[in-house]
């Protein structure tokens, strides 16, 4: 016997529609490409995006075909996200931190067929234009007497122009939930790049989750920053859960240094913030020195790669906000555990507190994990074994885009596929799952096992390290030994310093071998370390003593 409900599909509309219905005047804020403070409301970002819509089919886009954006965190892109997806195309975020010829690659993979960029990224497009074949528009998006002449792009078009020959009208269509409604695709680090192609069930069961209070913990007295990128993974899914919950809304544009965040966050009362611990601490390095508070800012959510438990510490001790530590990856929407504590935790003493602060948290409801052996077989939730993460639930990856490196999920006896996440973690008897490290990064030094990431946390405390990597090296007799890589910094500290203030904070045949200074670390397209980059910039190295 089935239910009596109504049956209503879940679609990225419904999300946009209610924000406008019931949430109309809350404020959307974004600081422009150009400078200024735009604002409008909820009701306007619905309006504009039944326009692009509009502009959409007198394009004669076909249902499915997909729309790249190559744009900062602003309400135009935001009016993409609801417009494109609401009507039925696919919305393609692109990073333009990649590659001239990657971001081609890509355009061409997707088969985008409309190109929507900031002007900041004008030169990157006249520099890849004539190779991305299947686009047929180009749109700046700025109003119409900023575009330029003479650009070189046929046919390039303002944003404001494109839309603004449109109605405000339009039928929102109804279709399976299970349609595609985005995609993103991975940062490539070893050949091209896999897309992840996201439906509308999955991108509203996730929106809901990401809202909960045990995760973001969204709701309509929240004024939210996203400093994470709208091209990386959709903005962790804040937009979507912001619609939902009709908070107001703040983007950043492309200002992402600390003394730009931090003015926003004060001028426009942020009390919650999500970005990676590189931005962090460009905000926390202008604070410091500036004896700056926060007068709002209650909480903050961290992913992307591992927080280090000193910038944890600062927030909390020296500025009053809560740091949300966070794990997810583009396959899974993104979001997988968030770190918070239970009831029976809230009477630890601070220090006990902390220790479970530190880890990536507990699976949020939708996604089922475990950790396994080399042979597949499951290992104790005990904080001590530690095994190769997978992951299931509904807004995780069942294949990539155009089946691109075969089947990914690894099925267990009862048949059900689990995606392999590439970490390598433990979890304890209460669920919250610490990353140990990157199955390709852990250090393998006499038999045991060496996490490059717990290395890299106590680098970092050092007062004087802003920024550190650890990576294994070649060793005669242990395999491979830690070596920590350490941006050159502002304040002097030592090789033999550095070492020594490893002495008590973990096991002796844990403490790297060599402290290596560089100019910089090399990083990727979303701010994480490039390991793979940094081992080629030290082919050459050879261990002391060896």
């Amino acid at each position: 016997m089935l239910g009596l409900m109504q049956s209503q599909p879940l679609l990225i509309s419904s999300l946009i529609e209610f924000a406008d219905r019931h949430h109309g005047d809350a404020e959307v804020v974004s600081r422009r490409v150009e400078g200024d403070i735009h604002r409008y409301t909820w009701s306007d970002v619905a309006t504009r995006a039944r326009q692009v819509a509009n502009a959409l089919d007198a394009c004669k886009l076909q249902f499915s075909d997909r729309v790249a954006t190559l744009a900062w965190n602003g309400y135009r892109h935001l009016e993409l996200y609801f417009g494109v997806s609401g009507s039925g195309r696919v919305l393609h975020t692109i990073n333009p931190r990649l590659h001239p010829d990657q971001i081609a690659w890509i355009a061409n993979h997707a088969e985008d067929q409309v190109l929507c960029f900031d002007m900041t990224f004008l030169p990157l497009i006249q520099a890849v234009h004539a190779k991305c074949g299947t686009v047929k528009h180009w749109v700046a998006l700025c109003d119409a007497d900023k575009l330029p002449q003479d650009t070189g792009i046929p046919g390039l078009q303002s944003y404001e122009a494109w839309i603004g020959a449109q109605s405000k009208q339009y039928h929102w269509p109804e279709f399976d939930e299970n349609t595609a409604s985005s995609m993103c695709y991975t940062s490539g680090t070893t050949g091209n790049p896999k897309a992840a192609l996201y439906s509308h069930r999955s991108t509203l069961l996730h929106a809901y989750a990401a809202a909960l209070p045990d995760v973001m913990c969204m709701s309509a007295r929240d004024a939210v920053l996203p400093v994470v990128p709208m091209f990386h993974v959709n903005a962790w899914g804040i937009p979507y859960s912001a619609a939902l919950t009709g908070c107001k809304l703040v983007f950043p544009g492309p200002a992402l240094d600390g003394k730009s965040i931090y003015e926003l966050v004060e001028a426009e009362g942020v009390s919650y913030a999500a970005g990676v611990p590189t931005i962090w601490q460009m905000l926390l390095g202008h604070m410091k020195p500036n004896n700056l508070k926060f007068s709002t800012l209650k909480r903050t959510v961290i992913g992307g790669s591992a927080c280090p438990p000193a910038m944890i510490a600062a927030f909390r001790e020296d500025y009053g906000v809560e740091v949300l530590h966070a794990w997810g990856m583009t396959e899974m929407s993104p979001l997988g555990t968030l770190c918070t504590l239970k009831n029976k935790h809230l009477q630890l003493p601070e220090e006990e507190q902390m220790k479970i602060r530190l880890k990536q948290g507990r699976a949020i409801f939708g996604v089922d994990m475990k950790i396994v052996d080399g042979d597949g077989q499951e290992l104790p939730w005990d904080g001590k074994a530690y095994g190769d993460l997978l992951v299931r639930g509904p807004w995780i990856l069942g294949e990539y885009f155009k089946g691109e490196g075969g089947d990914p999920l690894i099925k267990d006896e009862q048949g059900h596929g689990w995606f392999p996440t590439g970490d390598v973690a433990t979890i304890d008897a209460d669920g919250y799952m610490q990353i140990t490290d990157r199955s390709k990064d852990v250090i393998k030094s006499g038999g045991e096992w060496i996490s490059s990431i717990e290395v890299e946390n106590i680098a970092v405390a050092h007062p004087a390290v802003a920024m550190a990597a650890c990576i294994g090296v070649k060793h005669p007799k242990w395999d491979e030994r830690p070596v920590v890589v350490v941006k050159k910094p502002g304040a002097e500290v030592t090789r033999e310093e550095l070492l020594a203030f490893y002495e008590g904070k973990t096991a002796k045949w844990q403490i790297p071998d060599d402290v290596v200074f560089v100019d910089a670390i090399p990083l990727g397209a979303t701010g994480k370390m490039l390991k793979t980059k940094l081992r080629d910039v030290l082919k050459d190295y050879k261990l002391p003593n060896t």
